[in-house]
């Protein structure tokens, strides 16, 4: 084809582009016109160009990865998924943001075929894709000729807002640091946030930031220039030691008479601007119309491109079976997250038997990082305190890419973000851990674990006021009620050692969505009735009533085995109890109604909640309920317990007192 014709192509796809966004947009009215016009020419020359995909097989694992971190420009992503192939329909970009419609507000993974990662808070987009090339990085490096397993891209675009989010700076910041080359973000430079000029709020170089946090930095000054674009993606992917950022300088709503303002961020354009904006394009075809030659584009370049590259990578794989078969064996087990095979032998403690959870589940951690070679994970610079210390095992970093205990640095945020883009990226099977206290800083992160069905592991240690020392800044009171309150989450504390076996083998084992798991400092006893299998019912009987019970006490983590010795005292007075281990009220709500009646046999005002942290939540077991609805205190943990009334004598007392009303 001809330079010239070639030109009129590119600019009739351009143009068909930001005009099927502004009817998605218009049909709905509701949507973000002004990126999805001004960023058009971006996401055209990396479709038609650069990202190798297949549409046909869009979970293949070895395509490139895109990922809109602007997730409000998602009317620009689903016409590039109907334009390529991905089985989106004219009347799916009809159904924009309608109810039960393939093209929602936001892109969500698993929902749309093409979406590599649920988008909308901004910045997490940008943790989602460091994670992802974390993951290309470190799978190629664990198989010999790893390469010819894996080996792509991850592009990611970002707008202003992104930018102004601190997650990304954590996640900027990671990214250098690991020298994560692979890595291209494209930073859509519209001038322009809701609220008005960025202006308002902005006013660093951008590119002295990245700069520093050890980024490649290149730029492009019209973007609506494609020789410009593509001439910069192209020199970014032949980078060999830094991830590359590419300021891309546009004009927000291009087109519109609004253009260059805020008003044309989040608001349709309506009929008569609309019109006006195709008008400026040269299109003139009626809505949701698109000439046949720019799906034959997209066919001949894009499609093309992806089904002879993945054609290529299972003749690859074939071979590498042939020659390699244990190690194909496990990159097709991490592929498709199958862990069954290799989970660790379960332990074997004697009578007397005293730990921490937290040292239970670094022991844990040990042997699964001998009997898993595609287990990955680390701690917010607290893994001694967390005990997620690897000893045999080199760090994660540019010099060492096959490590798999990672450094993340005090990034909380940035760790469960990039664990997320680990997980939907594939071949490696993750966890992160810090302090209980510090899921606040992460909890936006764990809701989007929910949201995109990924199996994280989150190990939250020091899990109540037992902190001590280090005062109600790092005692845990709301956090694990808040944890529980997130759909989709299963919430896992363990009372012992046996406990936390079973814990992990749940979130090992789990497919459809992450597990936390709240770990002690403090050393627990082993319970006498604790198993893996009756703890992996999410509750059991842990210590049965002298003759009837009369009450049951329901308790969690370090108090169950603090709820036998009350069980003691009150059987003195003449109360018999019985003491229920509660490790995880989800895994308990999915077992069959039977086995729930038998556990929560007595009514509901005969069953005492028991959890030295917030009540909220336990109403709906038990109507009496002992906890701490205040902030803690400062001073050895002894103390501390004493001073809040969780010695037995004090909460036998309590129980007592609540039971004689």
């Amino acid at each position: 084809m001809k330079a010239k014709e070639q030109k009129a192509l590119d600019n009739l796809a351009v143009a068909a582009i930001r005009s099927l966004a502004i009817d998605e947009i218009n049909k709905a009215n509701s949507g973000h016109p002004g990126m999805a016009l001004d960023a058009a020419p971006i996401v055209y020359t990396l479709f038609k160009n650069h990202i190798v995909s297949d549409p046909k097989n869009p979970d293949w694992i070895n395509r490139d990865r895109f990922v809109l971190s602007a997730g409000h420009a998602s009317s620009l992503l689903y016409a590039m998924l109907h334009l390529t192939g991905y089985g989106l329909t004219m009347d799916d970009l009809k159904s924009f943001r309608q109810m039960g419609s393939k093209t929602p507000g936001h892109p969500e993974y698993g929902w749309t075929k093409g979406v590599d990662a649920t988008a909308g808070p901004l910045g997490q987009g940008i943790t989602q894709a460091v994670g992802m090339a974390i993951a290309e990085a470190s799978v190629s490096a664990q198989y010999e000729n790893g390469k010819s397993l894996l080996n792509h891209y991850t592009y990611c675009l970002c707008g202003d807002g992104c930018l102004e989010e601190g997650v990304s700076q954590e996640a900027i910041s990671l990214a250098g640091h690991m020298r994560l080359n692979k890595l291209i973000l494209i930073y859509d430079e519209n001038g322009s946030t809701l609220d008005g000029p960025t202006s308002n709020s902005l006013s660093e170089n951008m590119k002295l930031r990245f700069m520093a946090s050890e980024w490649n930095v290149l730029e492009v000054k019209d973007g609506n220039d494609l020789a410009a674009i593509d001439k910069a993606i192209a020199k970014a992917k032949k980078s060999v030691l830094f991830p590359t950022l590419i300021i891309v300088h546009t004009v927000i709503g291009y087109g519109s008479k609004k253009q260059g303002t805020s008003k044309v961020h989040g608001a349709p354009l309506g009929a008569e601007d609309g019109a006006y904006a195709k008008k400026v394009y040269g299109y003139e075809y009626p809505e949701f119309t698109v000439p046949s030659e720019v799906y034959s584009l997209f066919e001949e370049t894009f499609a093309k491109r992806g089904e002879e590259a993945r054609q290529a990578h299972l003749e690859a794989l074939e071979a590498y079976k042939a020659s390699n078969p244990e190690a194909y064996k496990n990159f097709m087990a991490a592929a498709n997250g199958d862990l069954a095979a290799y989970i660790p032998e379960r332990g074997t403690y004697q009578e007397g038997y005293s730990e921490s959870t937290r040292n239970d589940s670094g022991k844990y951690l040990v042997k699964l990082h001998a009997s898993c070679p595609f287990v990955f994970g680390g701690s917010a610079d607290v893994a001694a305190s967390v005990m997620t210390n690897i000893p045999t095992d080199p760090k994660f970093s540019y010099e060492n890419r096959g490590g798999r205990d990672v450094n993340w640095g005090i990034r909380e945020f940035a760790m469960a973000g990039a664990q997320n883009g680990i997980l939907l990226h594939g071949g490696l099977k993750t966890y992160v851990g810090c302090f209980l206290i510090f899921s606040d800083y992460m909890k936006s992160a764990i809701r989007m674990s929910c949201l995109e069905k990924v199996p994280a592991i989150y190990l939250f240690s020091h899990d109540s006021i037992a902190v001590g020392e280090d005062g109600p800044t790092h005692e845990p009171i709301e956090q694990l009620a808040m944890l529980r309150s997130i759909p989709g989450i299963d919430v896992i504390r363990p009372a012992d050692a046996r406990e936390t076996e079973a814990a992990w083998e749940h979130a090992l084992l789990r497919k459809d969505g992450p597990t936390a798991i709240i770990l002690s400092r403090q050393k627990l006893p082993l319970l006498s009735a604790s198993s893996v299998e009756n703890a992996s019912k999410g509750a059991y009987l842990a210590s049965k009533a002298a003759k009837k019970a009369q009450y049951t006490i329901l308790a969690t983590g370090s108090e169950v085995s603090l709820a036998i010795q009350v069980q003691a005292i009150l059987l003195e007075k003449e109360v018999d109890v019985e003491v229920v281990s509660m490790p995880s009220w989800e895994v308990f709500e999915a077992q069959d109604e039977k086995y729930k009646k038998e556990i929560l046999h007595l009514a509901k005002n005969k069953r005492i909640s028991l959890e030295m942290l917030s009540t909220f939540g336990w109403g709906k077991y038990a109507d009496i309920n002992i906890g701490l609805d205040e902030f803690g205190a400062s001073a050895p943990a002894k103390d501390v317990i004493a001073h809040f009334g969780f010695d037995a004598k004090t909460v036998a007392e309590k129980i007592l007192k609540a039971v004689e009303k």
